[in-house]
C-alpha cells in the first residue's frame, strides 16, 4: 500500500494531559507526527489539533479509530479525504549584508513575504503558504545563509461549499 501524507483535524476537550494522551497514542503504536498545531476554538473548553502524519490507508484508519476511542476527543476528520485549505507559516532569519540585501528583498517580494525584523546584516522574513511554497523559499534563501527558522507546521480547515455540483 502507498504511504501518503494525511492531515487530521481533531477536536478535543481543552484540559490538562490531552496533548500527552494524543501524542502517546502515536508514539505507543510507532506512528510519527510530522507536525502538530493546537489552539482553542470559539467554543469554551474546546481546542482543535491539526496533526500531519504519514501512513497507508490501513495505518491512518487505525490512528483515526484509536483517536476516536479517547474520551477527550470530540471529533476526528481526515482532511485529506475532503476539499480543504492548507497553509503553514515560517519565520526565516537570513544573512542580508549590504551587497546581497536587494537580492534577498526581491525574493521576499516574489514570494509575497513580509520583512518583520531588520538587523545590520540580517532580515527576518515571515511567509505563509503551502508546504511546497515554503520549501521553495527556504531553498532559494539558503545560498545567502539562513541563521534560524521557526515553522508552524500545517494548519488546515475543511473548505466551505463541499457539496456543490461540478
Amino acid at each position: 500500500m502507498d504511504s501518503r501524507r494525511h492531515i487530521l483535524s481533531v477536536t478535543v476537550e481543552n484540559e490538562p494531559g490531552v496533548l500527552s494522551r494524543v501524542a502517546g497514542l502515536f508514539s505507543g503504536r510507532g506512528f510519527n507526527i510530522e507536525s502538530l498545531n493546537v489552539a482553542p476554538t470559539l467554543e469554551e473548553g474546546v481546542s482543535l489539533m491539526t496533526i500531519t502524519t504519514v501512513g497507508d490507508e490501513a495505518i491512518i484508519e487505525q490512528i483515526v479509530k484509536q483517536l476516536r476511542k479517547l474520551v477527550v476527543v470530540i471529533k476526528v476528520v481526515d482532511l485529506t479525504e475532503v476539499k480543504s485549505v492548507e497553509r503553514e507559516m515560517v519565520f526565516i532569519k537570513v544573512h542580508a549584508e549590504d551587497g546581497k540585501r536587494a537580492e534577498v528583498l526581491r525574493i521576499v517580494d516574489v514570494f509575497r513575504c513580509k520583512v518583520v525584523d531588520v538587523g545590520l546584516d540580517e532580515l527576518t522574513v515571515e511567509a505563509t503558504g503551502t508546504k511546497d511554497k515554503l520549501t521553495a523559499l527556504i531553498t532559494l534563501l539558503q545560498r545567502f545563509g539562513i541563521k534560524e527558522i521557526a515553522r508552524t507546521g500545517t494548519m488546515a480547515m475543511k473548505r466551505s461549499m463541499q457539496d456543490l455540483p461540478a
